[in-house]
């Protein structure tokens, strides 16, 4: 459904140091750099992290979130502690198994160190 995301950032190398080991734990190249923007490539899509063309400030969403799907829990535990090491905070429930109207999902949560939120996904 979607070509890419962009998020902003207010340090491009801080977020590369975070986004390169947190990103690579699902499989995904270390980011192409393009000036103010870098760029993760997939087969099946974008994730880009740009410092803003305004020149204002970067600010994360109030409500939202960023998922990125994983292929196991252990993948989605992987891809959380990469992130904790790599300068990222732990935020909502410790990762795990939540039920919903969706099934079984093992959920990971975390902000980036810009505060954006993120999510590795793994529909049980």
């Amino acid at each position: 459904m979607f070509s890419h995301i962009m998020i902003g950032t207010n340090d491009l190398e801080k977020a590369k140091a975070f986004y390169d080991p947190l990103l690579a734990t699902l499989g995904v190249p270390p980011a192409h750099m393009d000036g103010h923007r870098m760029f993760y490539m997939t087969p099946t899509g974008i994730f880009s992290v740009s410092k803003p063309i305004n020149g204002e400030p970067a600010c994360y969403g109030n409500g939202a979130t960023i998922g990125f799907a994983a292929e196991s829990p252990e993948q989605a535990d992987a891809w959380h502690a990469a992130g904790v090491a790599a300068g990222g905070t732990a935020c909502e429930d410790p990762p795990g198994v939540r039920e919903g109207s969706n099934g079984k999902l093992y959920l990971a949560y975390l902000r980036d160190p810009d505060g954006n939120k993120l999510c590795a996904l793994h529909r049980m």
